[in-house]
């Protein structure tokens, strides 16, 4: 049966004690996966999720694991006209928004220019794609230059509906990925399993190959926002709960920390995707290692996707 990540890795002497250990189906990592140091990573995590005793003067802290400014983006995916793209960018730019959170929207390839040209420039613009090189002849590709040359700063790779649908492969989406940096566009780099994987205890083996595959392609990590989006939560209506969500984050935090840089670990913004709305946002926002959120159907509705970027407030806890 699949234990939690703390459930399986704290050895006797370990900094954290768990009465009743909660149970998260699907994150035992297989039979030949290794984790170093346990007790000084359980340490670390403890550090970081403990609260100060409550008869201390309360103040306003930001409940985060990582330095990265809190990050929300909306992937439009394929939805929209020319009419209701509108009424959203309408109800964006009338909606109050906090300073502290980087705010990113990826609209259809059709609909950028007219986003960009109307939309405040408080809000970023992302593609939801791109190709591995310059353009050419590669019928319904878009290029990274392209990208560039409408206004966009970002782009999504990796999304489950590219890999599951579509059908790209891991080394495929990192050629993406080092190619947008090399032209100075920002990567969403979208990790995640299938609910058979995580039934199957597989959640962190699959997602550990797929950032392994992102970190073989990047020579620099400073403009990649990682997004957890397990595929059974996208567009179910199931959500992770938080507890799971930041097992997940915690676990892929420290993988960064021993496979690629301490510094890329602390530096990180990992957001967590799938069903994802104005309900459990401010829920999942409390946890330390979820960093801000990246957010599909409730993108398209501007009153919810504003509550989910203001939900960056959730992250100020008394201690």
């Amino acid at each position: 049966m699949a234990a939690s990540l703390a459930s399986q890795l704290s050895g006797p002497k370990s900094a954290i004690s768990f009465s009743s250990p909660p149970h998260f189906s699907g994150l035992r990592p297989s039979s030949n996966f290794k984790l170093d140091n346990t007790h000084s990573f359980f340490q670390n995590v403890d550090s970081h999720l403990r609260l100060s005793p409550s008869h201390k003067a309360c103040r306003p802290v930001v409940s985060m694991a990582g330095s990265g400014k809190f990050f929300v983006g909306g992937n439009w995916k394929c939805n929209g006209t020319k009419d209701s793209i509108s009424k959203l960018v309408s109800d964006l730019n009338s909606a109050k928004l906090e300073s502290d959170v980087d705010v990113v929207v990826a609209p259809p390839f059709l609909y950028i220019d007219q986003v960009k040209s109307s939309l405040t420039d408080r809000i970023e613009i992302s593609g939801q794609n791109c190709w591995t090189g310059k353009g050419g002849a590669f019928t319904g590709e878009i290029s990274v230059e392209q990208l560039k040359d409408v206004g966009c700063k970002w782009v999504i790779l990796g999304h489950s509906e590219r890999r599951h649908v579509i059908g790209e492969n891991d080394e495929f989406i990192g050629k993406k990925a080092a190619y947008a940096l090399s032209q100075n566009v920002g990567v969403i780099a979208c990790i995640g399993e299938l609910l058979e994987e995580r039934e199957a205890g597989k959640t962190f083996d699959v997602c550990f190959k797929q950032l392994k595959d992102f970190a073989d392609a990047l020579l620099s990590w400073d403009d990649v926002v990682i997004a957890y989006e397990p595929v059974w939560a996208i567009g179910t209506g199931k959500v992770a709960s938080p507890e799971q969500a930041q097992e997940v984050h915690a676990a892929v935090r420290d993988w960064l920390s021993k496979n690629v840089s301490a510094e890329v670990a602390s530096k990180a913004r990992i957001i967590y995707g799938g069903s994802v709305n104005g309900g459990n946002s401010s829920d999942l926002a409390k946890k330390e290692d979820i960093d801000g959120f990246l957010v599909g159907g409730a993108s398209l509705k501007g009153p919810e996707f504003a509550t989910i970027i203001n939900s960056v407030t959730s992250k100020k806890v008394a201690v």
